[in-house]
């Protein structure tokens, strides 16, 4: 029966996919009285139709937390990442069937443009770390599958839930590599002093750029979240940097 289960909705970033948090998402798999979810967002399968527009995402993602309720899940936690952690605390500020909430290098924040074309290519050539860390293939065919129009709707999602956070009471968890060249440090800030939760806990994986789940300390990462979603009062007791 579902009311004896939870369910975990795992809501991928910008320009990214399921396979971002693979790792994570087979782990959570193996533990007892979990259901795991994953979905890709409009656009980010390579095929769109007409014009993008950052409500598709929001509506998307929506539909997939009503499935569940409407499936008799009575507790369900939501991890995203990057802009998918954007999104997440609206859905964590909307649903109260949502009791936990993982937000893993939100972007409430992002690298700056410096022209008002908002050219995240050009942006990113000026940026040789990010370039290093991702490799100027992989970034530039994750771009080309989106519609021309989609930093534009991403920056418009990220201005209209910019302090969605304070409508948040509930445990959340953060997670941020110190060598994330995407995300910055103020994304985080930002977010856990908006939070309106009183249980709440910032972890710096150290040296760990923006895809967490792909890098050296993913298992740390996997073992906070699912110790997380066991036990929130051992939350005081996480640590502060993860070396």
């Amino acid at each position: 029966m579902k009311l004896f289960r939870k369910a975990i909705l795992l809501v991928h970033g910008f320009a990214g996919g399921v396979y971002d948090a693979e790792y994570l998402d087979h782990y959570l798999e193996l533990v007892p009285q979990y259901d795991v979810y994953t979905f890709t967002l409009p656009a980010h399968d390579g095929n769109s139709e007409g014009k993008l527009k950052y409500t598709d995402w929001i509506e998307k993602s929506e539909s997939e937390v009503e499935f569940l309720i409407e499936h008799g899940y009575k507790k369900i936690y939501v991890i995203g990442h990057s802009m998918g952690g954007v999104i997440a605390t609206y859905l964590a500020s909307k649903y109260k069937e949502i009791k936990k909430l993982v937000l893993v290098a939100p972007a409430f924040r992002f690298i700056s443009f410096e022209d008002g074309n908002f050219k995240l290519l050009s942006a990113i050539k000026k940026t040789p770390k990010l370039l290093e860390q991702h490799g100027a293939k992989i970034i530039t065919s994750r771009m080309t599958k989106l519609p021309a129009n989609a930093i534009l709707e991403f920056m418009s999602l990220v201005k209209k839930y910019q302090n969605i956070a304070s409508e948040v009471v509930i445990p959340t968890l953060i997670f941020r590599g110190t060598s994330d060249q995407i995300v910055p440090e103020q994304s985080v800030e930002h977010v856990y002093n908006t939070l309106a939760s009183p249980k709440k806990r910032v972890v710096l994986l150290e040296e760990i750029t923006h895809d967490i789940f792909r890098e050296a300390k993913k298992q740390e990462a996997k073992d906070l979240i699912i110790r997380f979603f066991k036990n929130t009062k051992s939350m005081k007791n996480f640590p502060e940097i993860v070396k």
